[in-house]
């Protein structure tokens, strides 16, 4: 049965073990995800996996519980209704049920898949992603170690599909598909690293000759680093490291439940951030890209484009159908298995790019900055360059105050010009003050679209240069 068979089928089973009165909805999605691993230059691993997943919700009597599935069969999906009933009838009274999402049509977009062949839309689902084998993966691979020169390599070249309906006895039902491809992969040359990374809706966007030169000039060029006091530095950030912000903002800034419940730093109609600065979730793809993910969330609402800073002004936060019903908003299609207890969180953000008119020449040559990053590092009079951040954890979600280290390079830069790699360092920063007004000094005229480093959200980053950043440490101590 197709998806869209699956979903109806179980809402009959539905309505035959639990009557016309409960509420129900039905997620059914089949994914094919394929992974090619290498290390120490070579490939050591090739996983794939392809299942499809049946997700049951429903509320009845005023309780709620949710079920699922892999078995697909009609055993199958009986038995998930009726263990999913028998865990409704055990569960405490759910106040906070939202209902069921009405029925709406989707939002479309010229880089939305659409279900089939006929959606007529020019950026359409890659079947080529969508089947790719082995071997496209592995001469990926290839391609980056032999750019690399030698170097140790590390890293891994994925594809994923999906294809998924979603009904619900309030009469929603829709229907969609998406497939994305991502590669990520470091370069080591004398105890020094480099990476490059990228995310695109089809696999014959990813290069990895191109990816293994940038990572390998960026670990030759981080060779014998110097160190540097603790200190207020300015700062230019790469796509790689603004990912991080963005991820960040996401998770624990424009959270909907995080914001209701006032553990958020947002404030709606605010200029929190500076007059450069706009932010949004674009689920829907566009700007020639294809669609990120599913045209509608877990819960059956339609996704959308949605605008979460404009020009400096915080303008919205991301909900579900239950944070949304506690505020007294709208869902703006944030569900997901997990929202109602973490949060609604957007997965798919982007930092509007800046066209910079005067750009300065590359500055430490064309492989080491990244192309977004070049205009910026050239009018900084002394600052750092970073390429990457990891290891950040929340201090204080309330300011959304980081610790954590810098990455896979980060060199000093005086006037214009890279002088000297620098060892990894150690920072604390809020980071909606380090985009607060007055503190961006620029952003890139151009985005790299980067993938989640352990999930599948990925983010429209360019670099940013910012006035300040708190550093406290050296990685050594």
């Amino acid at each position: 049965m197709s998806e869209t068979d699956l979903a109806a089928r179980v809402l009959d089973l539905v309505r035959e073990l639990a009557g016309g009165s409960c509420e129900a909805e039905v997620n059914v999605r089949r994914e094919a995800e394929a992974l090619t691993r290498f290390a120490n230059s070579a490939i050591h691993q090739n996983v794939a996996s392809a299942t499809t997943g049946v997700r049951l919700r429903l509320h009845t009597d005023g309780r709620t519980a949710g079920g699922s599935t892999t078995l697909t069969s009609d055993d199958g999906l009986r038995t998930l209704v009726e263990r999913t009933l028998a865990a409704a009838r055990v569960s405490p009274a759910d106040r906070s049920w939202p209902g069921l999402a009405p029925p709406a049509p989707l939002w479309l977009s010229p880089g939305h898949p659409g279900s089939d062949e006929w959606s007529g839309y020019p950026f359409g689902f890659d079947e080529a992603t969508a089947r790719a084998d082995p071997a496209e993966r592995a001469g990926r691979v290839r391609d980056f170690v032999d750019a690399a020169g030698g170097m140790e390599t590390a890293g891994y070249c994925r594809t994923l599909s999906v294809s998924a309906a979603f009904a619900n006895t309030a009469g929603q039902a829709v229907e969609g598909r998406t497939a994305e491809a991502a590669m990520d992969g470091i370069a080591r040359a004398d105890g020094a690293d480099g990476v490059a990374r990228l995310a695109a809706a089809r696999l014959a966007d990813l290069d990895g000759a191109v990816l293994g030169a940038r990572a390998a000039a960026k670990a030759r060029a981080a060779r014998n680093p110097v160190e540097l006091p603790p200190g207020e530095y300015e700062v230019v950030l790469e796509p790689d490291a603004v990912s991080d912000l963005l991820e960040n903002l996401a998770v624990f800034g424009f959270d909907g439940k995080a914001h209701h419940q006032q553990q958020s730093f947002a404030e709606l109609g605010k200029e929190q951030f500076d007059p450069s600065v706009t932010i949004v979730d674009e689920p829907l793809g566009g700007r020639e890209e294809q669609a990120a993910d599913l045209p509608f969330d877990d819960e059956g609402t339609p996704r959308r484009t949605l605008v979460l800073v404009r020009d400096g002004v915080t303008t919205a936060v991301t909900h579900d159908r239950t944070s949304a019903a506690r505020a007294g908003a709208e869902s703006t299609g944030h569900a997901s298995p997990a929202s109602r207890s973490w949060g609604p969180h957007a997965t798919h953000l982007r930092l509007e790019a800046e066209p910079l008119s005067g750009h300065g020449p590359a500055a430490g040559g064309p492989e080491l900055i990244a192309d977004s990053a070049r205009p910026l590092v050239a009018r900084m009079r002394r600052g750092l360059l970073v390429t990457d951040l990891w290891y950040t954890r929340v201090l204080d979600p309330k300011t959304l105050v980081i610790t954590g280290l810098t990455r896979n390079g980060v060199w000093l830069v005086e006037d214009g010009e890279v002088t000297a790699p620098v060892s990894n360092l150690r920072f604390t920063q809020s980071y909606p003050q380090a985009l607060a007004p007055g503190r961006v000094l620029g952003i890139g005229p151009s985005t790299v679209l980067l993938p989640e480093r352990w999930g599948r959200s990925r983010y429209g980053a360019p670099a940013l240069h910012l006035a300040t950043w708190n550093v406290t440490g050296n990685a050594s101590g």
